[in-house]
């Protein structure tokens, strides 16, 4: 009989379209009105909220610009969507890109964090069309690129602080 409810789950779901992954991107500036913190607030709302709701992606913030590719069940990606334009704590909101996926790009995380800082700002530039950074400019292929590049600079940098971890002998070690 549980298999006949299951059956009946995946064939409801099926008709909501939720076997199908959609990744939206977006740019959108940041409510400077906001208090102090309020970045960090939500970035943990979004990680939260995400695994709960099976969302995969990456934000890009830089104390103006919001930058965000996430995936997720079409039913669910558009829900956010409706959320994310009604949000005060950010404005200007415009789509850069919405697709079907055949599989995740972020799947590793809920919400990967990724800040453009004076060691990597040459890279934020690089994608840029001017001499300050502002996605409003950017092309699809330009903000794709940049996330992408920043995403990889930052696990690179993780592998290369577990290295030098693992390198350093513990206390206790006498050999």
């Amino acid at each position: 009989m549980e298999s006949v409810d299951l059956s009946e789950s995946n064939r409801l779901k099926m008709l909501h379209g939720e076997h199908i992954i959609l990744r939206l991107t977006y740019i959108s500036r940041y409510n400077n009105d906001n208090l102090n913190g309020e970045v960090t607030r939500i970035l943990e709302q979004a990680q939260q909220n995400n695994e709960r709701n099976g969302i995969t992606g990456a934000l890009v913030f830089n104390h103006n610009y919001f930058l965000q590719s996430i995936e997720g069940a079409r039913p669910v990606i558009n829900g956010l969507l409706r959320k994310l334009v009604q949000d005060e704590r950010h404005h200007s909101l415009q789509v850069i890109e919405c697709r079907e996926v055949e599989q995740r790009h972020w799947s590793k995380w809920s919400m990967k964090y990724l800040i453009p800082s004076e060691e990597n700002k040459g890279l934020a530039l690089k994608f840029s069309t001017g001499s300050e950074f502002n996605p409003y400019l950017m092309s699809t292929n330009q903000i794709t690129m940049l996330i992408d590049t920043l995403s990889e600079l930052q696990e690179q940098q993780a592998k290369s602080d577990v290295q030098t971890i693992q390198k350093k002998k513990p206390w206790y070690d006498f050999s």
